[in-house]
């Protein structure tokens, strides 16, 4: 009878991960990680709270999708704001404040109840299955991310660290969602021999995904920097493979969802470009969407890039950097057009 992956010794599963990366030629800590990555979403969307919990972004795109060959680290979680907050977001399809001063109330609101949330509900059901499996890990809590610091089985890269994490957010509804299924990379082929975690996650759509990642790239350009060391050219590789799954023309012709991100943006994270003028994201779905950065920028998002490629998270040969900056380029002006 098959044994559960979780339920090895931490020797077991060095050897099990080991035997796994040589038949599909990736690194331990990478598997090793997915394995993490998984077991979390299943975690999450097996509590009560599921319902009104969207998984997005990057990771969403690589394990509920596989539109991006990439591996993706952190797992992107919106919390419905009309749960948290339902005396202020009533059932809208999709909440924004009117006023500025509503904007401010909203936000404060949400940011003193989110980590609350997440202290008293999400994180002990987290290190309540840590404890029924006898899994090594602990749980660290910082505002609206929390991270499982996982007894790693093998060395991990300077790029990458053993744990996961996991950014909330509230300020929406996560919609448009459907169900998808997520397993391990080594479970089935590579190791069919072993049973590893596997879930059914409530996920946001691709086309909104689209947006969400090529309005904070719109941002970026703008800016001209990066913000805390942010790893930021996961989202120029993200956008390519999305244009490639044809997700790009979906979305650019759904006029009405790019301006629903785009009202959503400017309610809640209103940003200033690099001459400090408030950033019109109306005007960037509408026809000044910018993708490609310049100077300084350019060759900061460069370095990222290449240490990206250089610690083995995109699965498959990377294209250059120009000629990723180059099909960015085409995906800005299909968008402006």
């Amino acid at each position: 009878m098959p044994e559960h992956f979780t339920s090895l010794s931490i020797e077991d599963r060095r050897e099990a991960l080991a035997v796994a990366a040589a038949r599909l030629h990736r690194p331990v800590h990478l598997l090793e990680k997915d394995v993490w990555v998984v077991w979390t979403i299943q975690t999450l969307f097996q509590a009560a709270f599921a319902g009104h919990l969207a998984f997005k972004g990057g990771t969403s795109l690589s394990k509920a999708y596989s539109i991006i060959r990439r591996f993706s680290e952190d797992v992107d979680l919106t919390y419905d704001i009309r749960a948290l907050a339902p005396d202020l977001a009533g059932d809208a399809d999709e909440p924004i404040p009117a006023t500025r001063s509503q904007q401010k109330k909203w936000t404060d609101e949400i940011r003193a109840r989110l980590p609350s949330w997440i202290t008293n509900t999400v994180a002990p059901g987290i290190e309540q299955r840590l404890r029924t499996e006898n899994l090594r890990a602990r749980v660290v809590q910082e505002a609206d991310r929390l991270a499982i610091e996982y007894e790693a089985v093998t060395t991990h890269s300077a790029y990458l660290r053993p744990a996961v994490l996991l950014e909330f957010g509230a300020r929406s509804t996560g919609e448009p969602t459907e169900a998808r299924g997520i397993t391990c990379d080594a479970s089935g082929a590579a190791l069919p021999e072993l049973i590893f975690p596997c879930a059914t996650p409530r996920v946001m759509r691709p086309e909104r995904t689209f947006w969400e990642k090529a309005t904070a790239m719109h941002v970026y350009c703008a800016q001209g920097r990066f913000r805390g060391g942010e790893r930021f050219s996961r989202h120029w590789h993200d956008l390519c493979r999305l244009h490639s799954a044809g997700v790009a023309h979906r979305a650019i012709a759904d006029r009405e969802l790019a301006r629903r991100v785009a009202r959503h943006k400017r309610a809640f994270f209103p940003e200033r470009d690099s001459m400090g003028k408030w950033i019109d994201y109306t005007r960037s779905v509408e026809g000044r969407l910018r993708l490609v950065p310049d100077g300084d920028a350019l060759a900061s998002l460069a370095h990222d890039y290449e240490r990206m490629v250089g610690d083995g998270l995109l699965l498959d040969d990377a294209e250059p950097f120009g000629e990723l900056m180059a099909r960015c380029a085409g995906i800005e002006e299909l968008a402006n057009a």
